[in-house]
């Protein structure tokens, strides 16, 4: 398994990202974890050593190949899941201040006994995204909000961007639609006070496409923002 994450070290070299030995180690217990508690609770389909590494881990490390991060940001994470993207941006830069949100509690039990496993900290908050976002404890709160493979650009933004302080940025991780979903979503984009910074595309190891979209927010999200979900999925903005 090491020389999968030797490979995945060289990888991310060509991509001007640096990780240590150290950090090749949190990231073979954390597929080995992942391994482990997917057995017991459903957290991924993806659980095969070199599929982890290059879908979950390259793939979540590749927002740094997009955009530098300032150090010692705040960093949200929506619909982490089994804790994808944030855990790998917090593996490679421990200096970030991240914040895990999921709706589901089992998540969030795995989460807690993976960050105690690898020594990192992060603050992990049980709540759906549109009942966290109106609190006025995480609204507008966050540096960085990143959310990877959770929803349509149109609808994702309308749950991620309340969470996003002024001059602050919304990292969509997208597939090869990107365009499409871009389109679709410049609506959404004006009423919540946003505009799309940088488009970045990329090949994984593996030939899949992704993209990664920078969105900056110029203004304060109206209050009326975020609606309910099932308002937010009827009728996207």
């Amino acid at each position: 398994m090491i020389d999968i994450f030797n490979e995945l070290k060289q990888t991310l070299k060509r991509c001007s990202v640096e990780i240590s030995d150290l950090m090749i180690d949190q990231f073979v217990l954390y597929a080995n974890l992942l391994a482990d508690w997917n057995k017991k609770i459903n957290l991924t389909t993806i659980v095969e050593p070199k599929e982890v590494a290059i879908k979950h881990f390259l793939d979540s490390l590749l927002i740094f190949n997009a955009y530098k991060i300032p150090e010692n940001m705040s960093v949200l994470d929506v619909g982490t899941g089994a804790g994808f993207p944030g855990i790998p941006l917090k593996i490679v830069r421990p200096d970030l201040n991240l914040t895990l949100l999921d709706s589901l509690k089992k998540r969030l039990i795995f989460l807690q006994s993976l960050l105690n496993s690898l020594n990192i900290k992060a603050t992990l908050i049980h709540e759906r995204a549109e009942v966290a976002a109106r609190k006025d404890f995480f609204r507008e709160k966050f540096d960085f909000v990143v959310s990877r493979a959770v929803a349509p650009l149109d609808i994702l933004l309308e749950y991620c961007v309340p969470f996003v302080c002024v001059e602050g940025f919304f990292i969509a991780m997208k597939g090869s639609n990107v365009d499409t979903e871009l389109d679709l979503a410049q609506n959404a984009i004006k009423k919540l006070g946003m505009e799309t910074f940088l488009l970045k595309k990329f090949s994984l190891i593996d030939k899949n496409d992704r993209s990664i979209v920078v969105f900056k927010k110029l203004s304060n999200t109206a209050n009326i923002y975020p609606r309910q979900s099932s308002k937010i999925l009827k009728k996207p903005l």
